[in-house]
């Protein structure tokens, strides 16, 4: 057996040792090198950067056995098409957005159009652009790891033609095998809940247009026409005389909270900030450099003060010079007359207990508040369209007394229509309806939750509490006509939620939802508050 064993052996290597057999093992290096060569090349240099539209367009090549084209959204997702054959696979990512051509597509929806129609250009441009700095990153990553190798000239140009027909004939085959209707039956994957709505009716799409450019264009003039429409948020266009109002509330020394109160303020117009209170945790002289950043927004900031606020957060906020601390004060700001008061409780240590919580304000500070901040209102000459407080067990006072109460303290969204006051038995009866006289005050409660997604406490349950903040609109004569309820995801979390509320109806509509995700939006609706 051994004899045999032998034998075999020594014939194989006599084989392996043939001239044939050694330039096989040659020429089987050459090509294996040559093979990294591209794959290497085309991983590394094989991409390209374009302008379509608004969008910054980074584009990819890289070895693939289905072959095939990946459109990047973010955040909405992605969509892939069947478009092509080959052992290449095209990836665009429409992730970056040009700032100026963003800008000029917002001022001017007409370019919208222009986008859609020069995006077929921009595209094949850029496509034919990297079909040719794949070929050659193909090419020269072969030729140097080939020359690295054998040191050999020969060898090293067999592995560049060899880079050249295989690079060249990949691309010829994805061209051969392109199939423009592969737009109708797309494969959505991500956050593309909505999908036609990002795409357009794809089947449509393909039923009316009979060539792949025409279809091109509408696909990214809807995708543009998502950017530009988020950015032109909201779709409610307020009068000339419009105040724009930020409540935001609960802050609770959260940092991340001062940069998007400054990016709702900028973008949104705001004239000015309302602050419901629980601006830091615990009320102490450590706290009071947090609320510097007021001073930063180059807007008047309204406060009242919460139950973790103490006198001495009050008046650290009350020294930067955009600010205006209500304690049982009326103050008017673009028109708008805004009432409020300080929370009476200072409860920074949740283990201590407040006064208990009865129904009559002398046994109760928090009523006992109300009630001061309700003949504050009835006392002033002028008009009082918004009042402020910490909590909502304040409000009941109010009743009747202003239209809107401005509240926070439960770290979650509440919108409600006061309980009317009862009677005064030992008043005389009213008029009635028929006489002549209005329909008692109705009075609209909105409840913040936690522009600060309730600080540290926000990380105690299983998922983070939320950021959220609202913009309210008042017409010149003070009544709020719609507001936008703004969240975003707590710590750790990225998304984004803006819903319209337009006041006049019941319940309140919900106009041009939109859900974001990162900086850019997607599109499924939040559900409403809960009217409670």
């Amino acid at each position: 057996m051994n004899e045999k064993i032998s034998v075999a052996t020594a014939a194989a290597r006599r084989l392996w040792a043939r001239p044939w057999a050694r330039r096989l093992r040659v020429w089987a290096g050459v090509v294996a090198v040559s093979l990294t060569g591209v794959v290497v090349g085309t991983m590394l240099f094989a991409q390209s950067e374009i302008a379509v539209g608004p969008f910054r367009a980074d584009m990819s090549i890289s070895p693939s056995i289905e072959g095939g084209t990946e459109v990047d959204i973010p955040p909405l997702g992605s969509l892939h098409l069947d478009s092509h054959d080959g052992p290449i696979h095209l990836k665009v990512d429409l992730g970056s957005l040009d700032q100026g051509r963003t800008e000029a597509l917002i001022d001017d929806p007409t370019a919208i159009s222009a986008a859609g129609q020069s995006a077929v250009d921009d595209v094949t441009k850029g496509v034919l652009q990297l079909g040719l700095r794949a070929l050659g990153a193909a090419i020269v990553c072969s030729l140097i790891l080939s020359a690295l190798i054998f040191r050999n000239i020969r060898r090293v140009a067999s592995a560049g033609v060899l880079a050249l027909v295989v690079t060249g004939g990949s691309l010829g085959l994805a061209v051969a095998t392109i199939r423009p209707d592969s737009i109708s039956e797309p494969r959505y994957e991500g956050l593309l809940v909505n999908a036609p709505a990002v795409v357009g009716d794809a089947r449509r799409i393909a039923d009316n247009y009979g060539r792949y450019a025409d279809q091109l264009q509408e696909l990214v003039s809807n995708v543009s026409r998502i950017y530009t429409t988020v950015s032109a948020l909201p779709v409610f266009d307020p009068a000339g005389g419009t105040t724009r109002i930020l409540h935001v509330s609960d802050l609770h020394l959260n940092p991340t909270s001062w940069g998007v109160i400054r990016t709702v303020v900028k973008q949104w117009d705001i004239d000015a900030v309302v602050d419901t209170g629980d601006i830091v945790d615990w009320g102490s002289s450590a706290e009071t450099s947090y609320v510097n950043s007021i001073g930063q927004l180059g807007v008047p900031y309204v406060y009242v003060r919460g139950n973790h606020d103490s006198t001495a957060i009050q008046a650290a906020v009350a020294r930067q010079t955009n600010a205006k601390v209500l304690d049982n004060d009326v103050v008017t700001i673009n028109g708008l007359t805004i009432a409020g008061i300080g929370d009476p409780e200072f409860t920074p240590d949740k283990s201590e207990a407040p006064a208990a919580n009865a129904d009559d304000p002398g046994s109760s500070p928090l009523l006992r508040s109300g009630e001061e901040l309700a003949t504050t209102i009835r006392a002033s000459k002028t008009k009082v369209g918004v009042a402020l407080v910490h909590d909502p067990a304040m409000a009941p006072p109010l009743s009747g007394v202003v239209p809107l109460v401005l509240a926070g303290h439960l770290h979650k969204r509440e919108v409600r229509t006061l309980d009317q006051p009862s009677p005064d038995p030992s008043a005389s009866p009213a008029p009635s309806a028929s006489a002549g006289t209005q329909a008692p005050l109705e009075t609209r409660l909105l409840v913040e939750g936690s522009t600060g997604g309730a600080g540290l406490r926000g990380l105690e349950n299983e998922e983070p509490t939320p950021l959220t903040m609202s913009v309210l609109y008042f017409d010149e004569s003070q009544s709020l006509k719609a507001y936008d309820d703004i969240q975003l995801g707590g710590t750790g979390e990225q998304n984004v939620t803006m819903q319209r509320k337009v006041i006049g109806t019941d319940p309140e509509p919900t106009t041009n939802p939109s859900v974001f995700n990162g900086v850019t939006p997607g599109l499924t609706p939040n559900s409403a508050p809960p009217s409670r």
